[in-house]
This record gives C-alpha cells, sequence and structure tokens, in this order.
C-alpha cells in the first residue's frame, strides 16, 4: 500500500503561495498546479515563461516560508528545552532512543530464521521514513541548538 504524496497546491504552504502566485502574475498560479514539493515548485518557477522579477518574487516567498517554519519548530524545541519538566526536556532523546530499539529488535528479529518474524514491506518503509525522521530532527535541532546559542553568545 502506497500513499500518494500530498500535492504542493494542497498544502498550507502551497495554498499560500498559488494565492500569492496568483496575484504577482496568473500565469504562475498555473505553473504550479502539478508540484508536489517547494522544490519543484521552485525549479517549475525558474522555467516559467514570465518575468525575472516576478519568478524572484515568488522564490523568494517560498524560501521566507520555509524558514518560518524552521524557526517555528526550532523555537518550538528551545522552548521545550528551557522547560522545568523533564518530560519535555527529554521527550526527543527517548523517542531516539525507543526508536532504534524498536528498529534493531525488528531488525534482528526477522533476520534469524528460527524466529517466524517478518517485517513486511510496508513496514520497513514506514520504519526507515520514521528513523531518518527522527534521526534527522534529532541531530538538526541539536545542531540548530547549538549554533544559536553559539551566535547569541558573540
Amino acid at each position: 500500500m502506497s500513499r500518494d504524496k500530498k500535492k504542493f497546491k494542497d498544502t498550507t504552504v502551497g495554498k499560500l503561495l498559488l494565492g500569492a502566485a496568483g496575484m504577482i502574475n496568473p500565469a504562475l498560479g498555473q505553473v504550479l498546479q502539478g508540484v508536489t514539493t517547494p522544490k519543484e515548485a521552485i525549479a517549475e518557477i525558474t522555467k516559467a515563461d514570465v518575468s525575472n522579477e516576478d519568478k524572484i518574487k515568488l522564490q523568494q516567498l517560498i524560501y521566507e516560508q520555509q524558514n518560518k517554519e524552521i524557526e517555528a519548530i526550532t523555537n518550538r524545541w528551545q522552548a521545550d528545552s528551557m522547560s522545568d519538566s523533564w518530560l519535555s526536556k527529554n521527550v526527543r532523546p527517548l523517542v531516539l532512543v525507543w526508536c532504534i530499539c524498536i528498529f534493531s529488535l525488528a531488525g534482528i528479529l526477522d533476520s534469524v530464521d528460527s524466529i517466524p518474524f517478518n517485517i513486511g514491506s510496508t513496514w520497513n518503509d514506514t520504519f526507515e521514513k520514521v528513523m531518518m525522521a527522527v534521526v534527522l530532527a534529532y541531530f538538526g535541532g541539536r545542531t540548530t541548538e547549538k549554533a544559536s546559542s553559539m551566535f547569541k553568545k558573540k
């Protein structure tokens, strides 16, 4: 069972940017109809037959929106780390440890022939995506926190 990726135009960011694109230049709004990611949107904008000024305006809107989303996530994580609650400070490391343990255990159980346990391909893909997201979010978040604290000290 595979899930189709949500079209860019159906996401909140996509809806906002499509509205802005239509206001900047109606042709740009049409160009973005089939894209599924901000990266694809930028590629389609670059190829569009509209003025460079309009392309730049919309590309800047996409970058700004992505930066706002990243900042919001970072701010939530920083608020969690400043909290007096043990759980809010440790939820990310605990999720990381839990995912690594479950992923490792499932991999070991799946690889031992005498144990009748098999990870289905759907679950294998799901585990892979969850692990990637958790590891990237944890270490990316930690790196962002460390970098922002270093810049604040200067």
